[in-house]
Order: structure tokens, then sequence, then C-alpha cells
């Protein structure tokens, strides 16, 4: 199962130079660098932030004072040699030549393929710097509008190349200030879209599609209205990942994806969905919420992107600290579907600096964060095999309810047999979990906690009727192997 490392390709640059004392480009990483990234379980790195950027837009953010604020508030002495502008405001779909431009990706892609780790790439599809070549060669390829909208709404157009352009947005959200908006209505644009994913499959093995919701035909309708022009009959994503994937049939498309929209937008061809759904509910509420959200049909499961935090949403150290950290840790890492972790989460940084920056501040690095997360990795990957199943834990007879709190889980491999547990509340948490497995009886069985290696000796009859007996503190976990 995809397991995904999402690196900010320009910090980490950044910071392999001042560590080897020479500037670092994506073609001359040390061999240890690289090493350092290839852990246990990981099969795909997502080198954030690898195009070329734009000039104007960063004139943008530099005139910008809220933007100037977040930039002071991630890292106090903060100078402009450090805001490099956002790696979402697309100049070109070139490598930046200050990343040592397409040999140098393509030398990176050899040494990840070397550790056995596929490569995936940002691609923005909802619109483009307006510095971008479209916005002079192919102005059709954009939602256009006049003097009168620039004078009466100036935060919604900007004026480019001699063109009115809209601002690129959301429907949610004020128009970000430093892109344009293309039009996902237009054949022109479409086609184009299939020849700039098939440029980037030339390049990487998969595309991180950024908040690929906004172009389906409905969301993109009520968004832009009639500045957009009458809908296509076929939507945006069913026109051109088929056509991509005719040149790059095993190119991994995985989608940013918000509003429920996840289902809709695999069934229109995305191997993976963010799953936000679950990440708001190990953030802020119950085990009932998550139980009622691992209840959807595995297929659905199996196309979802699990995470605690990537570069949009606050560090997980910040946002769940401590135990209850560590438990929604155990969750993501060994439900079905893709697993997102993002470079710092693991050692504890709980500054998330906004994607301008270049630089982040120095923090120190939690070791038994760390050490913890690398044994869960370790253990994730030996556990994620064959059949996953959720367990419905029961209460004790003198109507004890904390079982309420507890996730439980098995996968099941050949041999192999794991259950998970997770007790994801603030109080300890006892119940019963019947096991799965009809072969138990008749023997003693070992369980071994793969993040411990603490073992239990128990009956197998026990095991399955009335079930393994669990009592776990809060936010305390078991990934137990079943011998």
């Amino acid at each position: 199962m995809t397991v995904v490392y999402e690196i900010n390709t320009a910090v980490w640059l950044g910071e392999l130079g001042g560590r080897y004392g020479r500037r670092v480009t994506l073609g001359d990483v040390p061999s240890e660098a690289w090493d350092e990234i290839a852990l246990p379980g990981v099969d795909t790195v997502w080198l954030m932030g690898v195009w070329e950027r734009s000039p104007a837009g960063l004139r943008i953010a530099l005139r910008d004072e809220a933007l100037r604020t977040s930039f002071r508030a991630a890292l106090p002495d903060v100078t402009e040699a450090d805001i490099a502008g956002s790696p979402y405001c697309v100049r070109d779909y070139v490598v930046d030549a200050s990343f040592g431009g397409p040999e140098g990706l393509a030398e990176a892609r050899a040494r990840l393929a070397a550790r056995g780790l596929r490569l995936i790439l940002d691609f923005v599809p909802n619109h483009v710097a307006p510095d971008h070549p479209w916005v002079t060669r192919h102005p059709d390829r954009l939602i256009q509008g006049t003097a009168d909208d620039l004078s009466r709404t100036p935060g919604d157009f900007i004026e480019s190349d001699g063109r009115i352009l809209a601002r690129g947005r959301d429907p949610f959200f004020p128009p970000w200030p430093d892109v344009v908006q293309l039009n996902a209505f237009g054949d022109a644009l479409r086609a184009a879209t299939v020849d700039t994913l098939v440029s980037i499959g030339d390049q990487a093995d998969g595309v991180r599609c950024d908040m690929a919701m906004l172009l389906m035909n409905d969301v993109f309708a009520k968004t832009w209205g009639d500045r957009a022009g009458p809908a296509p009959a076929e939507d945006f994503w069913p026109y051109v990942l088929p056509r991509v994937r005719e040149r790059h049939p095993d190119l991994l498309f995985v989608a940013e994806a918000y509003w429920d929209l996840e289902w809709a937008l695999q069934q229109q061809g995305f191997d993976h969905c963010y799953d936000k759904r679950l990440y708001d509910r190990l953030l802020h509420e119950d085990a009932d919420s998550v139980r009622a959200h691992l209840g959807a049909a595995l297929t659905y499961q199996r196309g979802l992107v699990r995470f605690l935090e990537n570069h949009d949403e606050p560090r997980a150290a910040a946002a769940l600290p401590g135990a209850r950290g560590r438990a929604a840790a155990v969750a993501v890492a060994t439900l079905p579907g893709a697993t997102l972790w993002h470079e710092g989460q693991f050692e504890g940084r709980r500054v998330r600096p906004p994607v301008f920056l270049a630089r982040r501040p120095q923090e120190p690095v939690d070791e038994p964060l760390r050490a913890f997360h690398h044994r869960l990795l370790t253990a994730a990957a030996v556990v994620r095999r064959g059949e996953w199943r959720p367990l419905a834990a029961t209460g004790r007879p003198d109507n004890d309810d904390t079982h309420r709190g507890l996730l439980a889980w098995t996968w099941t491999h050949a041999d192999a047999r794991h259950l998970v547990v997770v007790n994801h509340s603030d109080h300890p948490a006892r119940a019963r979990l019947p096991l799965p497995w009809d072969d138990l009886p008749g023997r003693e069985h070992r369980l071994t906690d793969l993040l411990t290696s603490q073992t239990y000796d128990r009956d197998g009859g026990e095991l399955t009727d009335p079930g393994l007996f669990v009592a776990l503190e809060a936010w305390q976990t078991h990934v137990l192997e079943v011998g």
C-alpha cells in the first residue's frame, strides 16, 4: 500500500546546504541524505514545490501585509531572501534552476528509484501565475474580465500583459492574490492539461493534483457561472486522466479533495484522495465518529489518503500533542488506503512555515517521538497486508461503557495475523474483542506488541469467545502480532 513522505524541496535543500557547507541541488544530494528519507515502509517521496516559481507572484506576495505577518509569525527573523514565492503560483512546469533544473530532478528520481522509492510531484490544475506563458500566448485558457470588473472588484481581478484576468479562487474564500484562473470548461485548457500532465509523467511516477475538486463541472459552474461558458458534456477529470494514462498507464494520481467529494473523484479516475474527514474526526471528534467513518465500503477506503499533517495543516505535534498524537498516528498508519507523512512530523516540529518561505526556524528534535514513529513505520509495513476487517468491541456485564472509546481492526495475510487497538478517548477503556480467526481455539497463543515488544499469552478459545480482554489507558494503543 502506498506510503508517501512529503518534503518541502526548497527548505530541505537549503538545510542540506547548511549541513554540507555548499549549495545543494537535487542533482547532487549526498547519498546519506537520500538514505535518511528511505524510511521503513515508505515507497513514495513527494518533492513538494519543484516547479519554477513566479517573480510576478513573489512581488505580489511581498506587498501583501497579511502574508508578511504570517511569515514573521513562523520565522521571526525572516528576511526577503527567505521568501521564495508560492510553489502553487507556477511560472512554468519546468524544474526551478535553483533546484538543479530538469537534469537535477532526473538524477533525484534515479537516486530514489535505486532505493525502491517512487517520485510524485505537484500539479495545480485550477490556476497559474500571472506571468505564466499561457497569459500571453493562450489567453483563451483563462477566465477573463473587463476594465469595469477590475474597477468594481479589484480584489477579484488582476491586469496582466494588458489583459484583465480573474484571480484564482475556490468558491468559499476570497481569491488568491498571486494567481490567475484557468477555464476548466475550455477545450483548449483541457488539451493543454493533458499535455502538461504527460510532461510531468515523463519526469515522475505520480502527481498530486492541488484542489482537484475545483475543476469538477458542477463545482466550477457554481464558482464561475456564465464567465466560464457552457459546461461540457464530459467532466474535467474523466476527459483528462484517461488521455494521460494512454502515455503513462501506471502514473499515480492523488487528489487534494474536500467537501466529501472523495468518492466522486475516485470514480472520475483518481487512485487516492485526501481523507480530510478522518483528519477532522481524529482531531475534534470521538471514537463513535471515527468508527462510523471507518464503516464505509473497503473499495472507497482503499482510495483514501490518511494523514495527520501536511504543508497546509498545523503540525501534528502542536495540534495533537503527546499520547493523543501517538494514538492518532497508530490509527492512520495501520488503516487501509494510502498514508501520508510530512517531513519534520516524526521529529516533533511544531511550526508550520508558509510555503512561500525557503527557510524555517530551528527546533529541537523530540528523540522519543522520532523513535516511536520509526517503530510505527516498521510495524505498519508488516501489519498492512492482506485482508482488513474492523472489529466491534463489547462492554463488560456491569454496563461499563468505556469500550465505546476503543477502535479496533485486524489484518490477515497468509499465516500472518495482526490486531490493532486504539483508545481514542481521554479515559481508561476496557473491552472484549472477539477475534475473527476460527482456528484459534485448542491451544495457547502469544500476542506480541510490535511497538513495545511486550508479550501476552492467551488461550485460543478465550480469544474467539468471549474475546481478548483489553484494558488501555487514555490514548494508549496495541499493535499486536498474533502467534
